[in-house]
């Protein structure tokens, strides 16, 4: 069988990275692919701001390849984390994606983010990410146990 893209690992984290796009689409309630990837790119940039390089790193491993790519696309380390220390400074990062057309639940948005991450990364990935962050941000963390609910 051949390939679409050339090599199958190309075709393969695409498709991966649709699948997580469809899934976001599905728990937000979406049907408008562009907007569930700029809030999982607003999201995952937002996450990677406010990690140590390190940690940012540890985060970005556990990512399908193409999303990485995302996750890293303008990144600059240095100065690195953000000193954002409140819950509304962290989600109005995500919010400047969303100017010309707001998030009607920003918080939630991103929790749902979260959560998705939570869902498809290996266990304690997003534990050490919580645990990483300011009181006030680990607010949006839902517990896994919550997650389900």
């Amino acid at each position: 069988m051949m390939s679409r893209l050339g090599l199958k690992v190309f075709d393969e984290t695409v498709q991966l990275s649709n699948a997580w796009l469809n899934d976001l689409m599905d728990r937000m309630g979406w049907d408008d692919k562009q907007r569930a990837y700029r809030l999982l790119r607003a999201s995952l940039h937002a996450l990677r701001d406010r990690l140590s390089p390190e940690e940012a790193s540890h985060l970005a491993a556990q990512l399908p390849m193409l999303i990485r790519g995302i996750y890293y696309e303008g990144w600059h380390p240095a100065g690195k984390p953000l000193k954002e220390r409140t819950r509304a400074e962290f989600v109005g990062h995500v919010e400047e994606a969303f100017k010309t057309d707001p998030l009607s639940f920003p918080d939630e948005s991103v929790s749902t983010v979260i959560a998705m991450l939570y869902d498809k990364l290996c266990d304690g990935e997003m534990d050490d990410v919580r645990h990483a962050m300011p009181r006030r941000i680990r607010e949006l963390f839902l517990e896994p146990a919550e997650v389900e609910d």
